[in-house]
């Protein structure tokens, strides 16, 4: 049967480079044979598909000629694995990111060291997440030495260079594949990056560049935020000796208010009125998250009915919401014997057609 690429890999005909790259990326992770359940003939197939469709030259050729076109050493195949060249820009830049992924080292580049992120859980008031509110919290954590700066020397003392990676900051390892041996790098276990260590270690961090400490953060809570939503204060979590810290995080709370619901930027609530009130009209106190408002009810207000209060609703950084007033016609559940004849003579009746 003959080879169909396009088919290995999952895509279409008309597909674009970066469609075949995500595609081959995608399967390479799935069936690397070195990862548990990796498949290491399915891996060669999709890895001869990916080394011609991803040569824009290959692939006119496989186009016009099919997989015939790269048989018995054709289309210039070199030696690599599976009879294909990995010296080109393009499988062997994507394998080199895969192979990061599997064995920590990737083509040679060391990562920077982070510290690990904070999560803290903030309760405020209906009506702080309307106007926005700052909070101070105190948290305790891992922060850069004071003493000694983050660098874990003693002031004064001076530093040396790292005798484990000779001041280049990065560790230079070999791991075996199957392509062959390939080099890695990692930041230096000593010096964590630095390049160098203290000749006398810090008398307070005892040479480690970091003490645990509290801290105070006054978080900035902006208007119209919502329940349950997060604010990232960036570089305010765990220090690390040689890297950089790591994110804050704040996850707000907000409490509720009996008299007012939120959908998105608007405000809901209702007010009560009495049946006179209603047929005859008048002029009630509304509440609103301001404080209470004077709101007119027209003669012949049906219960049920909505008013519109404008910018009474959440402020935000697009401008302020509404506040929709229901209001509520309320019968009577007792009446004196006055009431009762004045309401006969009334004789307020609905025809039902």
């Amino acid at each position: 049967m003959p080879k169909d690429f396009y088919e290995r890999l999952g895509v279409s005909k008309s597909a674009t480079a970066d469609e075949i790259k995500v595609a081959f990326r995608k399967l390479a992770h799935k069936y690397h044979p070195d990862k548990e359940g990796g498949d290491e003939a399915k891996f060669k197939e999709i890895n001869e598909a990916y080394q011609v469709l991803s040569d824009e030259k290959k692939r006119a050729q496989y186009d016009q000629f099919g997989a015939a076109a790269f048989e018995n050493g054709g289309g210039g195949a070199g030696q690599g694995f599976g009879g294909f060249d990995f010296s080109g820009a393009g499988g062997f830049e994507d394998l080199g990111d895969i192979f990061g992924d599997l064995f920590g080292g990737g083509r040679g580049r060391s990562q920077t060291p982070r510290g690990h992120d904070i999560q803290l859980d903030v309760d405020i008031s209906f009506r702080d997440s309307i106007f926005g509110t700052e909070k101070t919290v105190t948290v305790t954590k891992p922060s850069a030495c004071e003493r000694c700066g983050g660098n874990g020397g003693e002031p004064g003392t001076g530093m040396d260079t790292c005798r484990v990676c000779n001041g280049s900051g990065v560790e230079i390892g070999v791991q075996r594949t199957i392509l062959g041996n390939m080099q890695t790098k990692r930041t230096c276990s000593s010096c964590h990056g630095a390049g160098e260590t203290p000749k006398t270690a810090c008398t307070t961090c005892r040479g480690s560049g970091i003490e645990k400490k509290p801290r105070s953060l006054t978080i900035t809570i902006p208007a119209g935020i919502e329940d349950g939503q997060s604010l990232r204060i960036r570089g305010e979590g765990e220090a690390v000796k040689g890297g950089i810290p790591g994110d804050f995080f704040v996850r707000v709370h907000v409490g509720t208010d009996a008299r007012f619901e939120r959908e998105d930027i608007h405000l809901y609530s209702e007010a009560k009125i009495g049946f006179t009130q209603a047929a005859l009209g008048d002029v009630i106190h509304a509440e609103t998250i301001d404080g209470p408002v004077d709101l007119t009810i027209p003669m012949g207000t049906q219960s049920g009915a909505q008013f519109r209060l404008r910018g009474k609703g959440v402020q935000t950084n697009r401008g302020r919401g509404d506040q929709i007033v229901t209001v509520r016609v309320m019968t009577p559940k007792k009446l004196g014997k006055r009431e009762k004849k004045l309401l006969e003579e009334l004789n307020l009746r609905e025809e039902n057609k």
